[in-house]
């Protein structure tokens, strides 16, 4: 009889993938901007009457803040349930900066109307 072969067993060889590096987490651009317990009313005639310096003003720095703000929580609600959705994001970011475009303004024309204006939407500055 032939004499057998030894034959050692092959291991079996991995596989080597390239691991891909894990993405960076994307930086959240708005900070949470109002208080909860800040409601606005549910209209945008609420909020004018509820602003007005007179009967039919419509476009007092107290009146387009709280319009302002009012669109910005409706924004922040908005982006908690679509975290993609960068657009809307785009938008709430301009409509901040209008808003603080327009604090500042008041400030500079009378600072009481401004910190009561302050308070009563619940802002921090």
């Amino acid at each position: 009889m032939p004499a057998k072969k030894e034959t050692t067993a092959k291991k079996p060889t991995k596989k080597v993938t390239k691991s891909t590096p894990k993405a960076k987490p994307v930086k959240k651009i708005t900070k949470k901007i109002e208080k909860k317990d800040t409601k606005l009313p549910e209209s945008k005639q609420e909020i004018i009457d509820l602003f007005a310096q007179k009967n039919g003003d419509t476009g007092s720095p107290e009146v387009q803040v709280a319009l302002l703000t009012y669109k910005i929580q409706r924004l922040t609600n908005h982006l908690e349930s679509n975290k993609k959705d960068n657009h809307s994001r785009r938008g709430l970011l301009k409509v901040i900066a209008k808003r603080r475009r327009i604090l500042n303004y008041l400030t500079k024309l009378d600072e009481a109307r401004y910190k009561k204006l302050i308070k009563k939407l619940g802002l921090k500055k």
